[in-house]
């Protein structure tokens, strides 16, 4: 896909569609809020294609669809690790674990190390 950004994000012809969510600190974010430019395979690359923001779509289960896929295990683990999502929808489903299943969920913080 960078590749395909590389070529295309230049040409003022070109539509680039961001679809789901846009995390930030990546690029999709960056050119959803205005970059004028990003760094693709270490150099910068000019935005000058139209970039449309789509972000009612998404490959990624809710809250509840995730709770409700953790509780079919048989086993309870001694934590569950948070490690996906912003860090206040982080939390949320930290605590809906805790609070649903009666899970010991952590959000761990940013380059924390953990031994399994």
């Amino acid at each position: 896909m960078l590749h395909h950004l590389a070529h295309l994000l230049p040409d003022p012809r070109a539509t680039v569609l961001v679809v789901g969510f846009a995390a930030f600190g990546t690029r999709a974010r960056d050119l959803v809020d205005g970059a004028t430019s990003v760094k693709i395979h270490g150099r910068y690359v000019q935005v000058r294609a139209e970039v449309v923001d789509v972000p009612g779509f998404s490959v990624h289960a809710d809250a509840d669809e995730i709770v409700s896929w953790l509780a079919t295990t048989t086993l309870t683990p001694s934590v569950t690790y948070v490690v996906h999502g912003e860090p206040t929808a982080s939390a949320a489903l930290r605590n809906q674990i805790t609070a649903d299943l009666g899970w010991h969920a952590v959000v761990p913080r940013a380059g924390e190390r953990v031994l399994i």
